[in-house]
């Protein structure tokens, strides 16, 4: 399922303010809910510093590709740094560690799948014990990917990422709107903001919600993008994807010279069948070209149609690697101190 296009300022047909109207009830519901949530709970430490990584839009901001190089740089660094994800799409609750041998897609969700490749990788509906589970097995480091508005786990720093093309759409919460919480009360938690550019673009359009309310944010807001770790695959190609921002890795093929013939979008997550790839197939052969996706939707193949499927890796590149580095090492000395 795509966004609504009015989240972000396309329209597409008349009504769609109407619709955006007709949804601002129910995000108020939604709003106060989470807010709710987020004071009645009061965070509890564990014994390791937590870092933060989440989001305010729904869908796909460059979030995971970011934990994966936060993670690396403390690795670097000497420290023992796992990785926490909730599993989403995942049947299996946790708290347990990924094992690349025994787990699937369909046992604890893609992202933990792309982490465990870089090291120890988490999954747990529960966060707060995938955090104390993940202390007993000696981390040093938790780095979550989401969890942003789960109070559970007493944070050392929280990072907000934002696609800074798309920004905060219309500033509204869902359902009028991308936002998982208002911009105003989701800044005023967050310590750092880190905007992922598309080319050169590296702030949010001006007289935007997300630059008004960043305007008045009082910390740091680093910038990065997404570099491609190698050049396109010559020929005709077929790209399918199914994350939040699809159109993303479209863009980025066509940038680095790749041939497209076609580009085939699904649902954020979906779980791709023996059917799904005939169909898929059957298209590439009609345009004479094979087929690509992310590494993220690799994983979420049945695993004998991943061998002859093309990928381009990418990673999070950030301008100014020191300010990261100096925001990683106070929350570590935080969680010293509070030790």
């Amino acid at each position: 399922m795509q966004p609504p296009r009015f989240w972000y300022g396309a329209e597409g047909r008349e009504n769609a303010p109407v619709l955006q109207l007709l949804a601002q009830p129910l995000s108020w519901i939604y709003g106060a809910v989470t807010a709710q949530k987020i004071r009645d709970v009061v965070p509890q430490p564990v014994a390791a510093a937590v870092i933060c990584i989440g989001n305010l839009p729904v869908g796909g901001v460059g979030k995971t590709p970011v934990v994966r190089a936060i993670r690396a740089l403390l690795v670097a660094d000497g420290r023992k740094a796992l990785t926490l994800s909730r599993g989403h799409g995942g049947s299996l609750q946790g708290p347990l560690a990924v094992d690349l041998a025994r787990h699937g897609a369909a046992d604890v969700g893609d992202e933990p799948l792309l982490h465990a490749r870089d090291g120890g990788a988490w999954i747990a509906r529960d966060r707060l014990a995938g955090a104390r589970a993940m202390v007993a097995a000696g981390a040093e480091v938790i780095v979550m990917d989401d969890g942003f508005q789960n109070p559970a786990v007493l944070k050392d720093l929280s990072i907000l990422v934002f696609d800074a093309a798309a920004g905060a759409g219309n500033g509204r919460v869902v359902p009028a709107g991308p936002l998982r919480e208002p911009l105003a009360a989701g800044l005023a938690r967050a310590d750092a903001v880190i905007l992922m550019r598309s080319g050169a673009l590296h702030e949010p359009t001006a007289d935007t919600p997300l630059a008004r309310a960043l305007a008045a944010f009082r910390g740091p807001i680093l910038h990065a993008a997404l570099a491609p770790l190698g050049d396109a695959p010559e020929g005709p190609l077929v790209a399918f994807a199914g994350i939040g921002r699809p159109q993303k890795f479209y863009d980025t093929l066509s940038e680095l010279g790749a041939t497209l013939s076609d580009a085939i979008s699904f649902a954020d997550h979906h779980p791709f069948t023996a059917a799904d790839m005939k169909r898929l197939r059957d298209h590439a052969r009609a345009h004479d070209a094979r087929l690509i996706t992310t590494e993220k939707d690799l994983v979420r193949l049945p695993a004998a149609e991943r061998a002859d499927i093309l990928t381009l890796p990418v990673a999070a590149r950030f301008d100014d690697e020191a300010a990261l580095r100096t925001l990683l090492a106070r929350a570590i000395a935080n969680a010293a101190e509070r030790a």
